[in-house]
């Protein structure tokens, strides 16, 4: 029997994996029940003869990168290795297992149930990204009762805090971990036949407008941060065209363009009430930036614009604080291991593949950039990610399986 057929035949046992991660509510934040969660994933990966740790992160590192509120939720990373037989390189693997809040009325029983409707695996991280984890879990499983061994060593990490800011997570897993990958593949970023070369980074900003509080019946009297923030927030729409006029065209011919979203959050400041003129308000900025941008050049940029227009406006003061940052990464795929990977999805999908560069970040920089090996992002198809009803298909998660079980049996290095 080959992995692909046990695959096959085993995939109940893929879809209750999963189940069982979905269970377990990893919500970041504030990072919940990471503790129960990387237990499981521990006795998973020794379950399946690999070597492995779970490995909590020192609470003098945690409580410099998280606010207070959070100092009560310990973060933990789990690596498995798993030596090859005469391997000099090691291929890594890398997924988060922590998953954003979840709300709203779901179809089949809730965020967290993992229920199975029309061959659909429901609940919040099956497609972002237990449902890679599961695969990749089942498809060493598969090598290990088909007697087939891995071309290459096999380093697996399920990290932390994807979801935020990635620092205690795959951040703190290639600054502090024992792990030494020549390659690596973060299963997320890329889907179907498309394989991720890239991801777009981001900034992340909050804008304070400061005013000055009045009684509402004397508005003159005081300096309205609403009306200041609404002109601030409105003059960035010159700066979105400006955006659009730069490009970067992508190895599949995709044209993409750096973009602005404006006010995911936004609030008012202390002493808010209908009859007082508001003396702060505050909203965010999302600037994405394109691979082949500067992270620093586009940050300047952007602060830069922030403080021209506010001079323009009449007594409005502003202060910029940076939130979080997430960088972009590029890779030229014309290297062996991006061919091995696309073979291995043809051989799966049995169509032609392209390398895409992903709008949103996942934990690829982390290796591709500061490790510096060819690293590609590839995991299940999933709809809906981060909303209502987010879903996989079990036949999606079956053919992710058989696509990194390819890889491990046909990729030496």
């Amino acid at each position: 029997m080959s992995p692909s057929e046990y695959i096959d035949r085993n995939t109940a046992l893929l879809v209750r994996r999963l189940q069982s991660f979905v269970r377990i509510p990893t919500v970041n934040p504030p990072g919940d029940r990471y503790a129960e969660m990387t237990a499981l994933l521990a006795r998973e990966l020794s379950g399946l003869g690999l070597r492995t740790r779970r490995i909590r992160v020192g609470d003098a590192l945690a409580r410099r990168n998280l606010p207070s509120a959070l100092w009560k939720y310990p973060r933990y990373n789990v690596l498995g290795t798993l030596a090859a037989p005469g391997a000099r390189k090691t291929i890594h693997f890398n997924a988060h297992y922590d998953v954003v809040p979840a709300s709203g009325k779901w179809r089949h029983g809730g965020p967290f149930t993992g229920a199975v409707s029309g061959g659909w695996v429901f609940g919040r991280g099956t497609a972002d990204m237990k449902g890679s984890i599961a695969s990749l879990l089942t498809a060493i499983q598969a090598l290990r009762a088909t007697g087939m061994a891995p071309l290459l060593n096999l380093e697996v990490s399920f990290t932390a805090d994807e979801e935020t800011d990635s620092s205690l997570g795959s951040g703190w897993l290639v600054r502090h971990a024992p792990i030494k990958p020549d390659f690596a593949v973060v299963m997320e970023g890329g889907e179907g036949n498309r394989i991720c070369c890239g991801h777009n980074g981001v900034v992340w900003l909050e804008v304070t407008v400061h005013g000055r509080a009045a009684h509402g019946s004397i508005p003159e009297k005081g300096i309205n941060a609403l009306e200041k923030m609404s002109a601030l927030v409105l003059s960035l729409g010159a700066y979105k065209k400006e955006l659009a006029r730069r490009s970067f065209v992508t190895p599949e011919g995709r044209t993409m363009r750096p973009t602005l979203n404006v006010g995911g959050v936004f609030a008012c400041g202390d002493g808010a009430k209908v009859n007082t003129v508001p003396a702060q308000g505050s909203f965010t900025i999302d600037r994405r930036v394109l691979a082949v941008e500067n992270h620093a050049a586009a940050e300047r940029d952007l602060r830069a614009f922030l403080a021209a227009a506010a001079r323009r406006i009449p007594g409005c003061r502003i202060s910029v604080s940076k939130i979080s940052e997430n960088f972009a990464c590029y890779q030229d795929p014309g290297q062996p291991f991006f061919a091995a990977v696309a073979a291995s999805v043809r051989r799966v999908r049995r169509t032609p593949t392209a390398f895409r560069v992903s709008t949103g970040f996942n934990d690829m920089y982390f290796f591709a950039r500061e490790l510096g090996i060819p690293t590609v992002g590839y995991g299940p198809v999933g709809l809906d990610i981060h909303g209502v009803d987010e879903r996989t298909s079990v036949r999606e998660l079956a053919a992710c399986a058989k696509t990194y079980a390819a890889l491990l049996t046909t990729f030496g290095g």
